[in-house]
């Protein structure tokens, strides 16, 4: 049998024969290493040196989760417990804290929705005939003129002054008299109704400058101004929005206020011209336009100005403006009447006149067929589809088409235009915070989805938004899901108590 091989460990010897010591085995291990050995050199490093405290340890983690916590604590307690106007307060002392607002949609646009229709169905509109029951440009029957309305003549041109000045040339025509307290202004001489003079301006117009989110109070208050209004924009805000934070007062909104809070009137209107407006402030009304603007630092929003006057040599008009203030010399601010236009085409170019009851024949010989509401539509439906064949990818065109059909109750068409305004990628993203046309459209034609998809896109940007939620509630009353509905109606109500569509919603599940 053969002997069994043992495997065992032997030790290194030295050359006397006698066992080398373990360091000295690590030494000679390392010879031909081409690093020294990493624990060798910690064991080196470390001798004589004793571990860190453990509670310094925990606590140098203990800290930085704190700190962690805390910066949380800032983003989360400044996006979601701060309103907008407290979050202002803090940039406006601490201008770096701007980078924790909630971030826009990308590319400042609104959120590409799925179009429904096709969009063959919306191109079909730019030259499908609209069977409307009133002929477009329908003469408007005028009665008697009241004695205190004035007559329209064949006024002749003022003769050009050389080298005239911005200024000099606005005040040619002849102002109207500021009103004391509450008589009304003397009327304004009328030009000739289909030629406006060269320039005019509207004097006795008291400048409001807002307060947070107040240019629709202000701007009305501005108006009524005019006529002696002596409350100030705040008594406004009070009953149009209660919640300072409330993004949007609609123009029927401020018309009905007038209405119901003065002694005189007021008309919203869509499809306005520049020649309109030259004519109404020729005649001594004032108006008030809805916009979309880009002020200095901010992105587009949404803005109410009143028009004070117009200088066709400048080709200006100008305004008081509840942003931008007055202007030099309280002349207005100026805008070119191709960016007045421009920027007016956001919003249908909707115009707001308010007037005296006793001049109302007056204002409906000048309006002409704007004065019938569908009229109007019809009017602004057809400049938004010249609009759109001249510019395809414009979205407030097919945006603009969109809110003309639903005001003649053309729903489905509505809807189409409005896919293709969606469509094309460009609308603002504050778009729906002012215009619910498409809310009323997508749900005319059981589109709940897309209403709701809406909803959840203003809600996310804005939380205050009282229209919102009472289109949500529509949805989830069609959908049978009454409680979903009460709860809803409640939460605008809760933002705005006035808000008689949703008052008269949540009535009715009772």
């Amino acid at each position: 049998m053969g002997a069994a091989v043992v495997p065992c460990r032997c030790m290194a010897m030295g050359s006397e024969g006698t066992p080398l010591a373990t360091d000295e085995t690590d030494s000679m291990s390392n010879l031909h290493d081409t690093q020294p050995s990493r624990r060798l050199y910690l064991k080196s490093r470390h001798q004589g040196v004793s571990a860190p405290p453990r509670i310094l340890f925990w606590g140098v983690i203990i800290v930085t989760l704190i700190v962690l916590l805390g910066i949380a604590g800032v983003v989360i307690g400044f996006r979601e417990v701060l309103k907008p106007a407290q979050q202002q307060r803090v940039i406006d002392q601490l201008p770096f804290m701007a980078m924790l607002r909630r971030p826009t949609p990308q590319g400042g646009v609104f959120p590409t929705l799925v179009p429904q229709a096709d969009v063959d169905d919306a191109l079909a509109l730019l030259d499908m005939p609209l069977d409307f029951a009133t002929p477009l440009g329908a003469e408007v029957e005028i009665s008697a003129a009241s004695p205190r309305t004035a007559v329209p003549t064949n006024t002749p041109t003022p003769a050009a002054t050389p080298e005239p000045t911005a200024t000099d040339a606005i005040q040619s025509a002849p102002p109207t008299p500021r009103p004391s307290g509450d008589a009304l202004p003397a009327t304004a001489v009328a030009p000739a109704l289909n030629a406006p003079p060269p320039a005019a301006r509207i004097s006795g117009i008291v400048h409001q400058q807002q307060t947070w989110n107040n240019c629709g109070p202000a701007t009305i208050t501005m108006a009524l101004s005019y006529y002696g209004w002596q409350q100030n924009q705040a008594f406004a805000r009070v009953r149009l929005k209660p919640n300072r934070e409330d993004k949007n007062v609609g123009p029927h909104e401020l018309a009905r206020f007038v209405e119901d809070e003065s002694f005189v009137k007021a008309i919203v209107r869509m499809g306005g011209t520049l020649d309109l407006l030259k004519r109404l402030v020729a005649n001594g009304f004032p108006v008030v336009i809805e916009t979309g603007e880009m002020f200095e630092a901010y992105d587009w929003i949404g803005h109410y100005r009143v028009l004070i006057a117009y200088d066709d040599s400048y080709q200006t008009m100008y305004f008081f403006d509840s942003f931008l203030g007055v202007g030099a010399g309280a002349q207005g601010i100026a805008k070119s009447y191709d960016q007045v236009d421009r920027n007016w085409q956001a919003f249908n170019r909707t115009f707001i006149v308010v007037y005296e009851p006793q001049r109302e024949e007056l204002l409906r010989n000048l309006l002409g067929a704007h004065w019938d509401e569908s009229s109007a539509a019809q009017l602004a439906f057809e400049t938004a589809r010249a609009e759109a064949r001249r510019e395809p990818q414009n979205p407030f065109a097919w945006f603009n088409m969109g809110t003309s059909l639903v005001d003649l109750g053309r729903y489905q068409e509505a809807a189409a235009a409005y896919d293709q305004a969606n469509r094309t990628g460009k609308l603002p993203w504050r778009m729906y915070w002012y215009q619910f046309g498409a809310f009323e459209a997508y749900y005319e034609q059981g589109r709940y989805d897309d209403v709701l998809s809406l909803a959840r896109i203003n809600q996310n940007n804005s939380r205050e938004l009282e229209e919102t939620y009472y289109w949500q509630g529509r949805v989830h009353e069609a959908q049978g899901r009454i409680q979903q509905a009460a709860s809803s109606y409640r939460r605008a109500l809760t933002y705005n108590p006035n808000y008689a569509d949703a008052r008269a919603a949540l009535d009715n599940l009772s």
